[in-house]
């Protein structure tokens, strides 16, 4: 069954639309999210709408921070944060009640036991918060600790940063490895990239699919401008949140 996987859309709702039609025009319809629906962008409410009918969404920190109050974020990463949570208490009626309800429902951690595959929005160790960085490979200690708890491939965000990692300490951009690879013998962690604010100095936004034992990375081109110009009229959320959506950083 070929399945998408997407994470980190921060409010981007021009990013999700673009890359949700790209899904579509693939013939995929199912879709996972690895959370951060919310945070940083513009569209907290209207990003909501569109993910609660996934197939799977898991909660991402910034996620939770919106529902409670945010624990080590920056100063702009927490008036953000804040910002979004005065937008959702806006709302009335049915459709923002079930906004509270479903980010409120969120799990931190889906397992596929028939595939040997872990979905969480940090890592396997710390579903919520643990940033695993390509530089990670050079720190033995914790990837080996993390690949303790992994059966076989273990799929994550938080880093808004795509690529593979192998349990023989390997870092495998998408570029590198021609934006595929098949799963052999071994455990991997596979991070998916973020569709609202990348990180890996493209400014298109980045998911993967899975069919079977491959992955294939994709980018996807959408409108930051329009994002940009939304985030400039709000106070609340600083420009750099906005500027960085040119470079994809």
């Amino acid at each position: 069954m070929l399945r998408a996987l997407i994470s980190d859309i921060h409010g981007n709702l021009e990013a999700l639309t673009a890359v949700l039609a790209d899904i579509r025009d693939k013939g995929i319809d199912e879709i996972y999210c690895l959370g951060d629906v919310v945070g940083y962008g513009p569209n907290p409410a209207e990003c909501l709408d569109l993910v609660m009918d996934l197939q799977l969404c898991l909660l991402g920190n910034h996620d939770q921070a919106a529902l409670f109050d945010p624990e080590g974020f920056n100063a702009a990463a927490e008036r953000s944060i804040f910002w979004t949570r005065s937008v959702l208490e806006k709302g009335r009626g049915p459709k923002a009640e079930r906004r509270w309800d479903f980010l409120g429902e969120l799990n931190r951690r889906h397992r596929d036991d028939s595939r040997r595959m872990m979905f969480v929005h940090g890592s396997a160790r710390n579903p919520l918060n643990e940033y695993v960085f390509p530089d990670d490979i050079y720190n033995q200690v914790k990837m080996e600790k993390i690949f303790a708890l992994i059966d076989r491939v273990c799929f994550q965000g938080h880093t808004h940063i795509p690529g593979v990692f192998t349990d023989s300490m390997e870092f495998l951009a998408p570029e590198e490895i021609d934006f595929r690879h098949r799963f052999g013998d071994g455990r991997y962690m596979v991070n998916v990239g973020s569709v609202g604010q990348p990180r890996n100095n493209d400014p298109r936004s980045s998911y993967v699919t899975l069919d079977g034992d491959e992955i294939q990375f994709h980018r996807v081109e959408y409108d930051f401008n329009q994002t940009i110009e939304k985030i400039y009229a709000i106070p609340e959320l600083d420009n750099f949140l906005a500027d960085r959506l040119r470079d994809g950083r």
